[in-house]
């Protein structure tokens, strides 16, 4: 399993190729995107040759059936994102196409079947396969005559989806690909190759890779060998959890500062003193557009000199951040200290996650007059009391963000009816919303029906997730706490009939597509790059 790849790397130049893939790495490259590219031609810009009317090249069809996953028909009509494509320059391609080898027959037999890509050729009348039928097969490849500039450039591998969350049971997760991917490039490094001639073109493996305290050594290692060799590692998202700081600090020193687009540091318990010691590193990355950093505690109310300097550093550090979109500080203690964080960055947010922040009025006034406001699509408050003094600055919030927010997060912010009903006028304007997460709020059936009526003017609106209704529970304490909403029993007869009447009002209304659910955990909240 761990040869695979690399053998059809390093053999790809050769006269003669045997293919064969393990089930894992397979399905991973059967379901996502190889890109096989080729330098821009002289007269233009590369052609891309699955776009090209007409039958498929032939160039395309010398390539393995995972590889040309994009040329023949993908499910997925996001042409950036589809599958494999191989871009050639259009002067090129008749030659190209010529010098390519063939496939076995049986395998030819069912090349004319893929001729759709992206909606690229409209004319096409022959059915796209089924997805279970792009695995990667044996192919016996004829000596090929192509320059080797055709040679296979990069494989984008990202964008698989993570840890198992209504995941397709075939293809892996981001944990397995991790681990698939770093096993082949310290096989390629350790195996070489016995074969005369030039040395293979490198490639470049775009990954996104998790990595945890029993990976960590693997992955190291397969980072280091990855510089050098023929498979390249080039990392776009890194989630490191549960790592020691000396740890983290290895791995970002690893990475290709040219790719990296996101940094997630979760249950990493960093602190401000662990913080300080990482972000120089993390800011080395000028193309990063997301960093993720939670638990990261300094109490502002009892500070001492070195919470302070190293809140002064990280700071300091933050303001290195050129491209930054997103910020999560979830579960971390920044009491009237979000205008110090925020004033540092260099461009306004798209999105903000301060769940468990501990937030005060202040921080949401200026949070509402900030640059930030104004072009917010995502905006996460949970675990913040937004109940009491905070209810006004919040709504200010809402006005602020209105003409952008697409997704809002407000679980277990002790909302009960008499705040949401003062706040539906200002958020019934935020049109372009699609998610809004209500969870964990004491909310009654009355008040859910209210909302119901208020957002039928929200036409873009596709999920909402509210609490059960407090007149589910038995003998609730008033106010409820979030523990006793999150933990008690409720009456199943009693909210089957809630769930049966807001069905009603849904379908009176119009809009029985919208999605009213309490399922928290198969509702995860949007990536910021999905929206």
């Amino acid at each position: 399993m761990v040869t695979t790849l690399a053998a059809f790397v390093s053999s790809r130049d050769r006269c003669s190729v045997g293919l064969s893939c393990h089930s894992e790495v397979a399905s991973c490259l059967a379901r996502r995107h190889a890109h096989a590219c080729v330098p821009e031609h002289a007269a233009g810009a590369p052609v891309s040759a699955s776009c090209l009317p007409g039958p498929t090249p032939a160039a395309s069809r010398a390539l393995p059936p995972a590889v040309q996953g994009g040329l023949h028909g993908q499910e997925d009509c996001c042409a950036s994102r589809a599958g494999a494509h191989m871009a050639l320059p259009a002067a090129q391609l008749p030659a190209a196409a010529a010098g390519m080898c063939s496939l076995q027959p049986g395998l030819a037999a069912r090349a004319p079947q893929h001729r759709e890509h992206a909606g690229c050729d409209p004319g096409a009348d022959s059915p796209a396969p089924h997805p279970r039928d792009r695995g990667w097969h044996t192919a016996s490849l004829q000596p090929t005559r192509a320059p080797r500039k055709h040679a296979l450039r990069v494989l984008d591998m990202t964008g698989l989806l993570d840890d198992g969350v209504e995941q397709d049971p075939g293809t892996m997760s981001m944990w397995d690909c991790t681990a698939a991917v770093a096993r082949t490039c310290i096989a390629q490094q350790q195996g070489g190759t016995a074969d005369p001639g030039p040395a293979p073109i490198p490639v470049e493996v775009r990954v996104d890779l998790r990595v945890n305290r029993a990976s960590y050594s693997f992955l190291r290692e397969a980072l280091r060998s990855s510089v050098g060799s023929p498979l390249r590692l080039c990392c776009r998202d890194l989630r490191a959890e549960d790592l020691p700081m000396r740890n983290t600090v290895a791995l970002l020193q690893l990475l290709d500062a040219g790719c990296l687009r996101r940094v997630d540091l979760r249950f990493n318990n960093l602190g401000l003193r662990g913080l300080s010691v990482i972000i120089p590193h993390v800011a080395r990355f000028q193309h990063l557009a997301s960093l993720r950093l939670h638990y990261v505690h300094g109490d502002s109310r009892q500070p001492s000199v070195d919470g302070e300097d190293n809140f002064r550093y990280f700071l300091a550090q933050m303001g290195r951040f050129t491209c930054l979109r997103e910020l999560s500080m979830g579960s971390s203690l920044l009491s009237g200290r979000l205008d110090q964080l925020l004033s540092t960055l260099q461009s306004p947010l798209e999105s903000l996650e301060l769940a468990f922040c501990a937030l005060l009025p202040e921080d949401l006034r200026f949070l509402a007059r900030s640059p930030h406001a104004v072009h917010l699509k995502k905006l996460d408050l949970s675990g913040n009391d937004l109940s009491g003094s905070q209810l006004e600055p919040f709504q200010g919030l809402l006005q602020a963000a209105a003409a952008t927010l697409l997704h809002l997060e407000l679980t277990e912010c002790q909302l009960a009816d008499t705040q949401l009903l003062a706040t539906l006028p200002v958020l019934t304007r935020c049109t372009s919303l699609r998610y809004l997460g209500l969870y964990g709020n004491p909310l009654s059936m009355a008040g859910l029906k209210e909302l119901l009526r208020d957002s039928v003017v929200q036409a873009e609106l596709r999920t909402v997730v509210h609490p059960f209704p407090v007149d589910c529970y038995e003998g609730l304490p008033w106010p409820p706490p979030a523990s006793v909403l999150l933990e008690a029993s409720i009456n199943e007869e009693k909210f089957a009939r809630v769930e049966a009447e807001l069905h009603q009002l849904l379908l009176a209304s119009g809009r029985a597509h919208v999605l009213w659910t309490t399922d928290i955990y198969g509702r995860l909240a949007a990536d910021y790059f999905s929206l």
